[in-house]
């Protein structure tokens, strides 16, 4: 049947007195705590899809299929004549008898070892990661929400972790994402990145104190906050994750706090270099060391937590979706980011030229956009147009949005932690095949910012 072409929308003739019959009384500052409550129940129950009895994530299992196709590069007969082989090594279990055999990721970064010890060496069984390097800090970030920020920084984790690396997330972010994909417990925010960065402020506070101290002057305030964050290491907020490699400094709501107490701090300390302050703690508990590559999940904000994470990068991607508004929205977000730096440069380096020291000059490796929740059918002419724009800046992989994707967001994990089993093999290997092409590209920029440091340190090492 034909709709009437004269039929009137929906918000015509609407009568005030039904509208207040069906309207709720008014809403006070007590509805929204009884809102997030019940937020909080549903996400509860929701994040509990992936935990075992115990009430952790556990990692699923992989089988031999997988590891010979992407883990490592081995054909499938040869892997388990390796197995028959050497007894000693993870002979991992069948869910069947005479069925495939299934590994645990654990398992599988000891057959990887057992590989790049005993195998060929023209074969990369393990990645390129020159020695006496410090790790690569990359900082995901945009100031628009829902650009899949968060998904792009877990994605890259878990990629960089099959691929053998050892990863550490540190969320940035007080609405905690990157946190509940890793099943990470944060009570408040002394268990989040809060105290190093009062660590470093207290540091700084010491120094001046003392040297006001010398001139007579009065000590500026240093309170129980301070004093306490003085005793924290990095490795007392670092929290082991249900993948084997990967490691995680995790965020709650009142990690906020922190956008408010840090312009105090500068108010107090004005030579305190805030921007500073999460790569100096890093390094100086020996973080850097400890790990390959070490990933920044921002706010959806160009607030000071953002800006510690971008200043402590040395790779930033910056996910946008294809739309005008998001490119519009990403580049005002260059914008910032310009001016934001510019204006930290400018500020410090006026004293720096009255003092005859070493101007400050911000660098990062590498920056790239990611298009994510890309769909072909109905955005493949933009994504062409933004790609002419942006030219290099671009990453010319872009990140699909498919059924896979869509399920393990139902279940807030990562398309890597998906079992195949759920779809079948050939749904699979299409699903995660965009996400393995955005981890290549990602990877490109990782060895070869690696292999530029590494060669700069030889040089200087020649000339020395």
């Amino acid at each position: 049947m034909v709709k009437d072409s004269q039929t009137q929308p929906p918000y015509f003739n609407i009568d005030p007195d039904r509208a207040l019959q069906e309207l709720d009384p008014p809403v006070t500052t007590g509805d929204f705590n009884r809102i997030a409550e019940v937020c909080t129940r549903g996400r509860e129950d929701l994040a509990s899809r992936g935990m075992n009895e115990e009430g952790r994530k556990s990692l699923r299992l992989f089988s031999t299929w997988e590891i010979t196709r992407y883990l490592i590069p081995v054909a499938t007969p040869h892997f388990r004549r390796v197995l028959k082989a050497h007894p000693d090594l993870p002979q991992g279990r069948s869910e069947t008898e005479g069925g495939a055999k299934w590994f645990t990721l654990d398992e599988v970064l000891r057959l990887r070892a057992h590989f790049a010890t005993e195998g060929s060496k023209a074969k990369e069984y393990r990645p390129y990661r020159p020695d006496g390097l410090p790790a690569k800090m990359v900082a995901v970030a945009n100031f628009k929400g829902g650009v899949g920020k968060t998904s792009t920084a877990a994605h890259l984790a878990m990629s960089a972790a099959l691929d053998g690396y050892r990863v550490l997330v540190i969320d940035l972010d007080s609405q905690g994402s990157m946190t509940s994909i890793f099943g990470g417990k944060v009570d408040d925010e002394w268990d989040t990145v809060f105290p190093l960065l009062a660590r470093h402020y207290a540091s700084h506070l010491r120094r001046e104190n003392q040297g006001r101290i010398d001139r007579g002057d009065p000590p500026l305030p240093f309170d129980d906050t301070l004093t306490e964050a003085l005793k924290v290491r990095s490795q007392d907020l670092i929290q082991k994750t249900h993948w084997p490699n990967i490691d995680l400094i995790g965020a709650q709501l009142n990690l906020y706090w922190s956008e408010f107490q840090i312009p105090v701090w500068r108010m107090q300390a004005r030579g305190w270099k805030l921007w500073d302050s999460l790569t100096d703690i890093l390094e100086a508990d020996g973080v850097l060391d400890g790990y390959d590559v070490i990933f920044l999940d921002t706010p959806p904000a160009l607030g000071y937590l953002t800006i510690n994470g971008l200043a402590a990068s040395d790779i930033l991607l910056v996910p946008l979706g294809a739309s005008f508004l998001e490119f519009d929205s990403t580049g005002r977000f260059f914008d910032m980011l310009h001016s934001t730096f510019a204006s930290i440069e400018e500020g410090e380096n006026m004293a720096a030229r009255a003092l005859g020291r070493e101007e400050l000059a911000f660098e990062w490796d590498a920056v790239r956009a990611v298009i994510t929740r890309y769909d072909g059918a109905q955005q493949g002419e933009l994504a062409s147009l933004i790609q002419a724009y942006l030219g290099r800046t671009l990453s010319p992989h872009r990140q699909d949005f498919t059924a896979l994707i869509g399920q393990a967001g139902e279940q807030v994990s990562g398309i890597y932690e998906a079992d195949y089993r759920d779809f079948n093999r050939e749904t699979y290997a299409r699903g995660r095949e965009t996400f393995d092409a955005t981890y290549a590209a990602f990877k490109r920029l990782l060895l070869g910012s690696w292999r530029r440091d590494e060669l700069a340190a030889q040089a200087e090492a020649g000339v020395a």
